[in-house]
This record gives C-alpha cells, sequence and structure tokens, in this order.
C-alpha cells in the first residue's frame, strides 16, 4: 500500500534544504505545521516551493550555537502539502512526511539557509505503507492517561479513524514529549517500535520542548 501523491524511493533528491528546530518532530506517517518568519527560511521554503517541494527537519545538538547549530545526523524530509501567506509576511505550510534520510554533509546555501547531500538508504521502507496489525486500543488508552495528567486534550475522534501507521506518527509527532525523547522517535527503526515507544514515554510521563528560528502551531 502506497500513499496519495507519494514520492517514489528513487525519485529522491540526494540534496535537500535543512530546517533546524529544536523539540519539532516530523515523521513518514505524520504532518507537522509551521510558521516560518526568518528571511532565511522564507526563502527556503519559497526555493522549496519552486522545486521538489521537500524540505528536511533536524534538530540541533543540545547545547548547540543557536546561529549555526551542529546537528543531529538523522532527520526526516516533508513535502510541503499546504501553505498560505500572512499580511505580516509570514508564511504558514504544512509538511507531510516522506521519508527520513541520514545528513552526509551540510554546507550554506547563498539565500542563507543549510543544505545537505543526504542519504536514504537506511530508511527505504518509509515510502511505503505498511498495513500493520496493532492494538489501536491500548495505545489510545496510555493517551488518554497521559494527556489526563498533563491537562491536555484532543480531537478523539480524529484519532479513531487513523491506521496505526498513521496513528502512531501523529501522536508522536504532536505529544510534547522532550527533544531527546523526539529523537528516539525519529530514530526507531519501523513503525512497531514507535508505538512501543510511544506508548512507553505516555506511561511514564515526558517533558515539553521548546522553539529555535520559527515554531509549530
Amino acid at each position: 500500500m502506497t500513499r496519495s501523491f507519494a514520492i517514489e524511493y528513487e525519485d529522491l533528491p540526494q540534496e535537500l534544504p535543512l530546517f533546524p528546530l529544536t523539540g519539532a518532530l516530523l515523521l513518514p506517517n505524520g504532518q507537522l505545521p509551521l510558521n516560518i518568519f526568518e528571511p532565511r527560511y522564507l526563502n527556503m521554503v519559497l526555493d522549496a516551493l519552486a522545486g521538489t517541494r521537500l524540505i528536511g527537519m533536524v534538530q540541533p545538538l543540545p547545547g548547540a550555537d543557536t546561529e549555526r547549530p551542529e546537528l543531529h545526523r538523522t532527520g526526516c524530509a516533508g513535502r510541503i502539502i499546504s501553505f498560505s501567506e500572512t499580511r505580516d509576511g509570514r508564511l504558514l505550510i504544512v509538511l507531510g512526511g516522506v521519508s527520513r534520510f541520514d545528513i552526509v554533509s551540510d554546507f550554506d546555501v547563498p539565500r542563507g539557509y543549510r543544505s545537505a547531500h543526504v542519504c536514504w538508504d537506511r530508511f527505504a521502507h518509509d515510502t511505503v505503507l505498511e498495513d500493520i496489525q496493532l492494538e489501536k486500543e491500548l495505545l489510545l488508552e496510555s493517551v488518554k492517561v497521559y494527556l489526563a495528567n498533563q491537562k491536555l486534550s484532543v480531537e478523539w475522534k480524529s484519532l479513531e479513524v487513523l491506521d496505526i501507521p498513521e496513528l502512531v506518527d501523529t501522536l508522536a509527532c504532536s505529544l510534547p514529549f522532550s527533544p531527546r525523547e523526539k529523537q528516539g522517535l525519529l530514530e526507531a527503526a519501523v513503525v512497531e517500535d514507535r508505538y512501543h515507544l510511544v506508548k512507553a514515554l505516555c506511561e511514564f510521563g515526558a517533558g515539553f520542548s521548546g522553539d529555535a528560528g520559527a515554531q509549530a502551531h
């Protein structure tokens, strides 16, 4: 089974613009809304819209310099699936997860943002949506307890209709786990691993993550 408007593995580019953002997680079956306001990242989004529409989300390393931080070597590419302009010069975009990647080398581009040569080999399975049989209700029960403890709420009806891969990655992307926990979810090899990790994080509780240069909304 494949996704609608899916990008085939063999069509993935070898070069990808990078958006370093602490605490922002994107996964192959998830989505990430972003509020873009820095000039260099506005340039990045406009360039992506004129090209492949792909952006590589990656977290800076803990304690890294904020202007040009050292990065985790694994991130996730997202395709711009919607965008809108605001009167005050911001872009509101939504990235749909495509595939994770490993950074081979990164470099600055003249438009002010960073780009990277990337390798997709370790995550070739990300471009295929598998039919996975896992207990949805067990996961949702753990999430309900977690959200109650955090005094948060979600639209349960929208979650309950999702297939397991979309449910797991949607929860992983949207729940307020710490940056370290989110990187662990990103690097979990397959959906089954992320299912068990999300469930465990909900059962044991998780911290809140901040932002850098833009914000999820």
